[in-house]
């Protein structure tokens, strides 16, 4: 539907990487609404120009930040302050409903039916389920929300610093109200859910829609080998399940690196994929607590001992 759009946010390069790779897997699962990506002025050319190649608008919006060093701090998130800019999306009222969805995040199926559900449709997050996850949901672009928003933000800040904490503040109601506005975790599964409830993964995460790769290290963070199909980085700040990360690599590989090549033309492009295999030095072993440490900022070293095989082998043995 014209009316209808999937929503996402750039404010730079890197995250522009990332929204390609969302938009081209919307495409790839045929979706058929409207694909939006609201972007910083930050964004080179070449990367406007391949966005413009995915999406069906490209809208250059002002950078909002919080300002709010405190609370970002105290996450270990600085970064997050330019996520106010987020808002924007309440702008867009020449839309009649839209589904925002960070820029790293990834589609694994058709999620057109997120539609169906009201404004504000979210998932719960996993570090604080009463909480709704703003990586993906659903709103009702409205001037009076955005202008709403943007005077609750001055009046009250955020309480994470980030997008997030506003929204939450925003939508209180949202963890009692109406059951039919948690969206099930598949459609924002993050790394987190992966490693402190394997067995959950397990059991559902066969049906995951939208993974989520949060925390510091994304996606685009690491380098690919097309040719063995294997990405290589530091396995200590991996941030999802290999299979979801090569998926994401599979994507930028096969289809947004061939067309950011054609716009950079013979300007030097760093595409993050390499032709031969080079060795990964070896990680110093960690102890027990600052395994758990890393556990629960969703750090596991899904590559090594906390990969998946090796959580399902304990499983069976404790099951035993």
């Amino acid at each position: 539907m014209a009316d209808q759009a999937f929503v996402t946010l750039a404010t730079n390069d890197n995250y522009a990487k990332g929204a390609m790779v969302l938009g081209q897997s919307l495409r790839n699962h045929k979706t058929s609404k409207q694909l939006v990506v609201m972007i910083g002025p930050y964004v080179s050319d070449p990367s406007r120009a391949v966005l413009r190649q995915i999406y069906d608008e490209v809208r250059l919006v002002d950078v909002l930040d919080s300002g709010d060093r405190a609370h970002l701090a105290m996450m270990k998130r600085p970064d997050l302050g330019v996520t106010f800019t987020k808002l924007h999306c309440w702008a867009l009222t020449h839309y009649s409903k839209c589904v925002f969805m960070d820029a790293d995040t990834l589609v694994v199926s058709n999620v057109d039916e997120l539609f169906d559900r009201e404004e504000l449709s979210a998932a719960p997050d996993p570090g604080w389920p009463d909480c709704f996850n703003s990586g993906v949901f659903v709103f009702r672009p409205s001037k009076e929300t955005y202008d709403k928003l943007l005077q609750f933000c001055t009046e009250h800040g955020s309480f994470d610093g980030g997008d997030q904490g506003v929204l939450n503040a925003f939508f209180s109601d949202w963890a009692t109200t109406d059951i039919n506005k948690h969206l099930p975790f598949i459609y924002n599964l993050s790394s987190v859910a992966i490693y402190t409830y394997a067995p959950a993964f397990k059991q559902f995460g066969s049906n995951a829609k939208v993974v989520h790769f949060l925390g510091n290290t994304k996606p685009w963070s690491y380098t690919f080998d097309p040719k063995a199909r294997s990405v290589r980085g530091d396995v200590q700040e991996a941030s999802s399940n290999p299979s979801f990360l090569l998926e994401w690599w599979t994507v930028y590989a096969s289809s947004v690196v061939p067309m950011m090549n054609r716009e950079y033309g013979d300007q030097p492009f760093h595409s993050g994929c390499e032709e031969e295999e080079t060795p990964v030095p070896p990680q110093p072993s960690l102890s027990s607590l600052e395994r758990k440490q890393r556990w629960e900022q969703g750090q596991a070293d899904y590559m090594g001992m906390d990969s998946f095989e090796n959580i399902q082998k304990k499983l069976d043995a404790f099951l035993k």
